[in-house]
């Protein structure tokens, strides 16, 4: 009861703090709550679409608007409409705690909604995911890797995950692996790039502290040395203090645990200038265009980038030709690389309904059928969901800054997470 209500309780407090409310693009209208009624239901979608974020999250957005579209807009017998809500505000700059919550509420309170597609950041969900499990709606992410929401990561979490799930039932999932993997992923490019003595930094977010955590932990296991995990200022006007102490350390890397909205592109100008000679790394949370576009060329060369995303020709057929459908829908030629997520976020949402058949307006039978995927055919790969809600793909992309854009340059299969356990389908 008491982890009920510290839920509950932490979610009015983020959105009296703000005062914010949820906006977005909306197919059609929505409103009141229970169980959904018809066979007429909503699945929304909650993303930061303001901020250096929004190039990306549109592009999710694409994604999940093509997989419905392929589909018909049905699952079985159910019509399904769309709904876009904005977890970002104006005044923050990306994702915000009050209008995460007040989206969350929203959702919960439509009588018809079936499932909600977010959040793109860590720690948004970690503010939705009490609400839409109290609710009883599938909430399924087609971008968060905190290990935190779905497994115990350790004593540094406090209670993760199950203080995320008030009902004690889980009701999340997500279509890309955690950062048990991204970590192992990290340290392995990084041994063999030669490096021995790392620094880690962390931007103070659920996501950031969990990465950082991770790779340092799977770093060490690879005998590299770690000199430091510090949280920065994400407001800093500089970090050249920071970057001093750094190259006094005597680190030939440093690692950033956190996303490019956090100040990311100062922290690595100033990292860079103050270490020529080092390589810089980092992982998902930087791998868009807002980010590589202003790093100077010379900071750029040094920086090495892991996200799930792998290289586009390493895909299987339905992965190619979702980027063939992406490309001619839209004329785009450079697509952010969750927008393949953002696919398979929906389309995974809406096979879950189709196996639910005549019960795919039905919360928990939907709910239940997506923790029971086995073998599913995506067009991220062939992959199950484990009894966590965590996607069973191990495969990594490595990216590098080429003329301003992140381009992959290799795809790895994880053989062991960031703990040493083995991984594979």
């Amino acid at each position: 009861m008491r982890k009920r209500w510290l839920a509950v309780a932490g979610c009015l407090l983020a959105a009296l703090a703000t005062g914010a409310s949820a906006c977005g693009e909306d197919d059609d209208g929505g409103g009141g709550g229970g169980a959904t009624p018809s066979k007429n239901v909503t699945i929304y979608s909650s993303l930061p679409l303001q901020g250096s974020n929004r190039p990306q999250s549109l592009d999710v957005i694409k994604g999940e608007r093509l997989a419905l579209e392929q589909a018909g807009n049905k699952a079985g017998p159910c019509k399904v409409s769309y709904k876009s809500l904005d977890d970002a505000t104006a005044q923050a700059g990306q994702w915000d705690p009050g209008a995460t919550s007040a989206n969350a509420r929203k959702i919960s309170q439509d009588k018809n909604s079936i499932a909600a597609l977010g959040e793109f950041n860590s720690g948004a969900s970690a503010i939705s995911i009490p609400i839409t499990n109290e609710a009883g709606i599938l909430q399924v992410s087609p971008a968060n890797t905190a290990l935190e929401l779905t497994k115990d990561a350790g004593p540094d979490d406090k209670g993760a995950p199950q203080k995320y799930y008030p009902t004690k039932k889980r009701t999340y999932g997500r279509v890309v692996p955690a950062d048990h993997v991204q970590g192992a992923a990290q340290a392995d490019w990084m041994k063999e790039q030669g490096v021995k003595k790392l620094y880690v930094l962390n931007d103070k977010q659920v996501y950031g502290i969990g990465v950082a955590k991770t790779t340092s932990d799977a770093a060490k296991r690879e005998g590299i040395q770690i000199l430091g995990n510090d949280g920065i200022d994400p407001k800093a006007a500089n970090y050249r203090s920071l970057a001093s102490r750094i190259k006094s350390s005597g680190a030939d890397a440093v690692f950033y645990g956190g996303i490019t909205q956090n100040n990311a592109v100062q922290l690595y100008k100033d990292l860079g200038a103050a270490l020529p000679d080092a390589t810089l790394w980092g992982p998902d949370g930087v791998a868009e265009s807002e980010f590589t576009n202003d790093l100077p060329k010379d900071v750029a060369d040094r920086t090495y980038i892991t996200v799930a995303t792998i290289n586009p020709k390493d895909y299987g057929p339905k992965g190619q030709k979702f980027f063939d459908d992406f490309k001619a829908k839209h004329k785009q030629k450079v697509i952010q690389p969750y927008a393949i997520y953002g696919f398979e976020a929906m389309d995974a949402t809406l096979d879950a309904m189709k196996r639910a058949g005549d019960k795919c307006n039905d919360r928990q039978a939907v709910i239940d059928e997506f923790f029971n995927t086995k073998n599913k055919e995506g067009v991220t790969g062939t992959y199950d969901i484990d009894k966590d809600g965590d996607v069973t793909l191990n495969d990594f992309g490595r990216h590098r800054v080429v003329k301003g854009e992140l381009s992959p340059i290799k795809t790895v299969t994880v053989q062991e997470d960031s703990f040493g356990k083995p991984l594979g389908n």
